[in-house]
């Protein structure tokens, strides 16, 4: 029998890896806009009308991209899930037997004995069927199918807040200090979200904050060289 204390654990995990995509999201938002503002930055040097038109273009394109790709691939799995759903209502409807043993398999599999997983298969069985199947055997909450609306406004949301920050950052400072200062607000951004997704993941925090802050700093270094050679051309 499926203890509801691993249902809820599998919930929590849920909404954990949306709130990680939200934060990688963020972060996707922090690079791409940051290198393109400061690539505009280098090459038209105080000229706050195109850095505000590339970094608005910029954080546009980028959101509306993010929610429509994450929109359009949780679509994908929503659909293979409630088609998942659809199979295993219809199987249980031609071959009760066949799935009741299955059930009973799955249940030895976590160390019941036959007569135990036996029983306890046929009270899931009388309970919810297709309910127990599709999380015993497809890895599937019926009651939780993904949402694509959910994940496409969460991952627009999330890379339009993190591409805020260095839009914001280079257009309020002074002239002479528009890269320096995006450049620190950019990676201090970048050691959180690192922390963040790391502490989420339970994976080496050090080594997550390193690689994202050295990533972005390459991003920001390259897109600033590509910026000033063109100035210098034009």
């Amino acid at each position: 029998m499926i203890d509801p204390l691993h249902i809820d654990e599998d919930s929590v995990t849920r909404r954990l890896n949306a709130l990680r995509a939200g934060v990688l999201g963020a972060n996707d938002g922090i690079v791409s806009v940051a290198g393109l503002v400061i690539g505009v930055a280098a090459a038209t040097p105080d000229n706050h009308a195109a850095i505000l038109a590339a970094g608005v273009a910029g954080l546009t394109a980028g959101a509306l991209s993010m929610g429509v790709g994450e929109y359009v691939s949780v679509s994908s799995q929503s659909d293979a899930e409630k088609s998942q759903l659809h199979r295993e209502r219809r199987w249980h409807q031609v071959r009760p037997d066949y799935e009741l043993e299955q059930l009973v398999e799955l249940n030895m599999e976590t160390g019941m004995r036959e007569a135990t997983a036996r029983v306890a298969a046929q009270e899931q069985t009388a309970h919810d069927p297709v309910a127990i199947h599709a999380r015993m055997h497809l890895g599937i909450d019926p009651d939780e199918v993904t949402n694509p609306w959910h994940a496409a406004w969460a991952s627009l949301g999330a890379f339009t807040a993190g591409g805020l920050l260095p839009l914001l950052t280079i257009l309020l400072v002074p002239a002479s200090a528009q890269v320096p200062a995006t450049y620190a607000a950019v990676v201090i951004a970048l050691a959180i979200t690192g922390y963040v997704s790391a502490k989420w993941a339970h994976s080496p925090r050090r080594r997550a904050v390193i690689r994202n802050m050295v990533g972005g700093s390459l991003a920001m270094a390259i897109t600033y060289a590509i910026g000033s050679l063109i100035g210098v051309a034009v």
